[in-house]
């Protein structure tokens, strides 16, 4: 005897809404997060280096106003004086505009994470309202003629964003659980020192490049009350004292790690910071010896962009979020 089978029911057949543009592009921006972020971090160490080939060849009136390059045009108005300082000018404006975007997208892509932390996801601003900030004090820079003290935190500002930038990727790639320790709490101390004097490293370095000859300008080799010298000596006093930090603390995380620590990701994080600071030690001595060739100096900036990521990730390698 068998059994009808029950009539069947009529299935819905909707249409799937067509997806607009709009959401085609928050689509995109999800699917390429870290890779953003990333590009984020690139971008923001690549401005670093053109502003200082700006800086080098004394190119930043290459532009004589701002936001214009000239008045009443927006690009470079060629004439035999300029040469070639407005082309180069124009170019370090030109690709801020795309750090803009870039810097736009990272907002953009982790805002979007509703479901991570509130300062993760305003920690992804903070590239974008740094350009907008950097924006102002390039105007400034200008109206001042190249003061050195104005370009100088030119400077500040990017590196300052390039640690954001690293920071923020480190986040990315972790979960939102409370920060739990990695090493002990004297190994963490130690590292965190590591971080401390970074900072005057990186400034340092900042002023002993605008007392010598590439403040900016080429018409005044000399605009700080400084003597190079002895700014390039104690930049060079405060190098040791990090490198030092760091020595200290490789052998407290080896410790550790035979203690049973897990030192992964610090023992990785130094190698990295001990790579940069013996490529930045080489370029630095040697461009002190060969009275400050332009092509070292520019090395030199990207070198210390790159100081500051992995001195940044270093000290966050100390502990991790579940």
């Amino acid at each position: 005897m068998t059994t009808p089978h029950a009539p069947a029911q009529p299935t819905s057949t909707l249409p799937t809404p067509p997806r607009g543009p709009l959401d085609r592009f928050l689509r995109w921006t999800d699917a390429r997060r870290p890779t953003i972020l990333v590009a984020n971090l690139v971008a923001q160490i690549g401005i670093i280096v053109t502003g200082g080939l700006v800086r080098l060849t004394g190119s930043g009136l290459g532009c004589s106003t701002w936001p214009q390059c000239e008045p009443g045009s927006f690009t470079p108005v060629y004439h035999p004086e300029t040469a070639y300082h407005s082309a180069i000018e124009f170019g370090n404006r030109t690709l801020t505009f795309v750090l803009c975007v870039v810097a736009g997208l990272t907002a953009v892509a982790v805002w979007r994470q509703r479901e991570r932390l509130t300062s993760y996801r305003v920690l992804g601003l903070v590239p974008l309202i740094g350009v907008v900030v950097q924006a102002v004090v390039g105007g400034i820079t200008v109206l001042v003629d190249l003061h050195p003290a104005v370009v100088g935190s030119h400077m500040f500002i990017s590196l300052a964003l390039v640690a954001a930038s690293t920071w923020l990727i480190v986040r990315h790639a972790e979960g939102d659980g409370p920060a739990r320790a990695v090493l002990p709490s004297p190994v963490r101390a130690v590292a965190a020192v590591t971080g401390v004097l970074a900072v005057p490293m990186l400034v340092l370095g900042v002023v002993t490049t605008g007392a010598g000859p590439h403040s900016g300008d080429d018409e005044v080799a000399y605009r700080f009350a400084l003597d190079p010298a002895h700014a390039a000596k104690l930049h060079g006093i405060s190098v040791w004292f990090y490198v030092a930090s760091v020595v200290v603390l490789a052998v407290l995380v080896a410790q550790a790690a035979r203690g049973g620590s897990d030192a992964r990701r610090p023992r990785r994080a130094l190698v990295l910071v001990g790579a940069v600071i013996a490529l930045q030690a080489a370029i630095g001595y040697t461009q002190y010896f060969t009275d400050l060739p332009i092509a070292l100096v520019l090395l030199h900036m990207l070198g210390a962009a790159l100081s500051t990521a992995v001195a940044t990730n270093l000290v966050l390698s100390t502990r991790v979020r579940d």
